[in-house]
């Protein structure tokens, strides 16, 4: 975006915090009228720095409090491999995040369930979609910081 200033960050924090905020306390906030809001936010969206606006919901609250990383190497590094994990990862809605990393581990997957069950559940469909050389898991035991809040 060639015209991304201080303002445009401003409203980026608070609807970072709060994207229900009403136009005319946005504005109080960073300084603008309503109608200017509107206009940078419809730029913001239109130029791609802003790809939604959703509602963040409490995971313990609707039973799943359990995070779980999946730390998975493979001896399969082609194109046909990845669009197998790709198509079945993003199939799975309990896995919230997954990664292709560099190193010694070559994926990695952040997923959201009930139990170590559920999680034992969501491996074997796993497993039986992809072929993964070594699959290993390691248990949220306590959640320090987490935030969808990006540095501005």
């Amino acid at each position: 975006m060639e015209k991304f200033d201080n303002l445009d960050r401003k409203i980026l924090k608070y609807l970072q915090q709060d994207s229900d905020l009403s136009l005319e306390t946005l504005g109080e906030k960073v300084g603008l009228s309503r109608n200017a809001c509107w206009r940078r936010i419809k730029t913001l969206e239109e130029t791609g720095v802003i790809k939604k606006r959703v509602a963040l919901l409490a995971p313990n609250a609707l039973g799943l409090g359990l995070t779980v990383f999946i730390q998975i190497r493979t001896q399969s590094h082609d194109t046909a491999w990845l669009e197998k994990f790709s198509q079945a990862t993003q199939s799975m809605p309990e896995i919230l995040g997954a990664y292709r990393m560099t190193g010694d581990l070559d994926y990695l997957i952040r997923a959201r369930v009930s139990d170590v069950e559920d999680y034992d559940r969501l491996y074997r469909r796993l497993i039986k979609r992809v072929e993964m050389s070594d699959v290993s898991a390691s248990f949220v035991m306590e959640e320090i910081k987490e935030t969808t809040e990006l540095p501005l």
